[in-house]
């Protein structure tokens, strides 16, 4: 039995417009200079450039010919503009919007030529305009190291100088495609045999494989191609010129591995009969090999990530100047011979079906665009905004860089001072930095946990994870200290922590226990 019932349902959606700019605010500079190259791709109505350029050749147009009226006249009213810029020079260069339907007629000699605009693919290229002061300084780009050779390339090239048949060179092949990102071979042999058998159609034993292996240990950099981190520790010293302090290192390396890795020095002095000097130089000459040769070629394995800070903070004597990355603030406008076609549009006596599916071509464009260059500028707003509020917050630290002085900050605190929401912070502090007097620095670094102290205020978990790192590196290194002293050195201080808080920020620090932290 059919029945027809009615609800009543409210439910919240985000706009596309919204969608659009929650995507561009969680994505750093880097990201945002691809995405806009897209748009500015896939958009015809979205351009680059200076409107002062358009206004010139508008200017180069009415010497020509008298009776021609601008186009853009109308735009000039600051009513018009899509919205406020996001520095001074909107009240210079307004944007240009849609015409609506009081708008100026166009010339009689201005024809609309749809195949060109259908067929307009050509798009400005893109640049990014500055919008600090030193606008030469803004166009110049920032010389880079050339990243177009990695590791494995190398290692391929070392692999085309070596005697091989054309067995061996696809055994060798397989072995540099199966190095990982420390430049290890942590796949048995076996499995690299059944590769080459199933893939390549190469029957080819463990012994063979072996036999190349030894080849590619043999190229540079030293250690590369090892199975485990013995084999690397021990491939770098074969390399070194032989002398006593070498063949020690070998011994210990070979016979007593286990014990090195605990560091249990009494045992390897015992078992290898060696003099308190001999073994602290044979220590000494591991600690200095390279555990990850895998980083240590021309740009390691992978490309050489660069850090492009979103913010860049000055301080001129205690005044602060906060300003975004040229980059992120690149000058968009809606392509105003588009926005002419409405005119030619709005004139035409005959419109058929043919001009308004293209004019409404033209409208998604340009709606597009609008959007765009609005999501842009509310970016630009909101990164500002956040920033700013982190600045007021963190004042003491951006005046001294003293790690000390940050004070306990949450996603919470910066959210309520700016009055948004907590999930657009945390989207602005992902994957952003700002560039200060004392370096460069990644936005989550300022929010940290709040810690009791015995004074009733809180300190920052960055400020007791500094006083740790502190107490550990002033520590007696023949005596580590372990975890519980270093809970109640930090309890005499006045701040109230566990043990197992301390062991955690430890971990965080990157600091191993107390027994690893032992030296001769």
């Amino acid at each position: 039995m059919q029945r027809l019932d009615m609800k009543q349902l409210l439910s919240q959606k985000l706009s596309p417009q919204q969608i659009q700019f929650i995507k561009l605010l969680q994505i750093p500079t880097a990201e945002l200079e691809t995405r806009i190259k897209e748009e500015l791709e896939v958009n015809p109505a979205l351009e680059e450039g200076d409107e002062n350029e358009e206004e010139q050749e508008h200017d180069d147009d009415d010497d020509s010919d008298e009776d021609f009226d601008d186009p853009d006249s109308e735009f000039d009213n600051d009513d018009n503009t899509l919205d406020e810029d996001f520095d001074e020079r909107s009240e210079e260069q307004p944007e240009v919007e849609l015409p609506k339907d009081d708008i100026a007629e166009a010339p009689d000699n201005q024809d609309l030529d749809l195949s060109d605009y259908l067929n307009d693919d050509e798009i400005a290229g893109y640049k990014m305009q500055g919008d600090g002061p030193g606008d030469a300084e803004d166009d110049r780009e920032m010389p880079l190291a050339d990243t177009g050779s990695t590791l494995i390339d190398s290692l391929f090239d070392q692999l085309g100088f070596a005697d091989l048949n054309e067995k061996q060179l696809a055994i060798g092949r397989q072995l540099l495609g199966s190095i990982d990102g420390d430049g290890y071979i942590r796949r048995d042999l076996s499995a690299i045999a059944n590769d080459l058998a199933f893939a390549q159609n190469i029957e080819a034993t463990p012994p063979e494989i072996e036999r190349v292996l030894h080849i590619i240990q043999a190229f540079d950099p030293a250690g590369i191609g090892a199975r485990d981190l013995r084999e690397c520790l021990l491939l770098q010293l074969e390399r070194r010129p032989v002398d006593d302090t070498v063949e020690a290192a070998e011994r210990i390396l070979s016979e007593c591995y286990d014990e090195f890795t605990k560091k249990h020095y009494p045992r390897i002095q015992q078992r290898l009969d060696l003099e308190d000097d001999e073994l602290k130089e044979a220590i000494a000459l591991i600690l200095k090999l390279n555990p990850k040769p895998g980083g240590s070629g021309p740009t390691g394995l992978g490309k050489v990530q660069y850090i492009i800070p979103d913010f860049i903070l000055s301080n001129d004597n205690g005044q602060f100047n906060l300003t975004l990355n040229s980059r992120n603030a690149p000058d968009l406008r809606v392509a105003p011979a588009y926005t002419e076609m409405f005119q030619a549009y709005d004139k035409a006596s005959k419109k058929d079906r043919k001009m308004k599916e293209a004019v409404t071509f033209v409208k998604q464009k340009l709606d597009a665009a609008r959007w765009f260059i609005d999501a842009i500028r509310q970016r630009q707003q909101t990164l500002l905004r956040t920033m700013d509020a982190i600045v007021r917050y963190q004042r003491e630290f951006f005046l001294e860089g003293d790690e000390s002085k940050l004070r306990p900050m949450i996603l919470k605190d910066i959210a309520q001072e700016i009055s948004m929401d907590i999930s657009t912070v945390s989207r602005v502090a992902n994957s952003k930095s700002v560039q200060t007097e004392f370096g460069i620095y990644p936005l989550k670094y300022f929010f940290s946990e709040g810690i009791a102290t015995d004074s009733g205020e809180d300190a920052s978990s960055r400020e007791v994870k500094h006083i740790l790192k502190e107490i550990i590196e002033g520590e007696s290194k023949g005596k580590p200290l372990s975890d519980d002293k270093l809970e109640k050195m930090l309890n005499a201080r006045g701040y109230n922590i566990a043990r197992r808080t301390v062991a955690k920020y430890r971990e965080q620090l990157n600091i191993p226990v107390a027994r690893l932290r032992k030296e001769l």
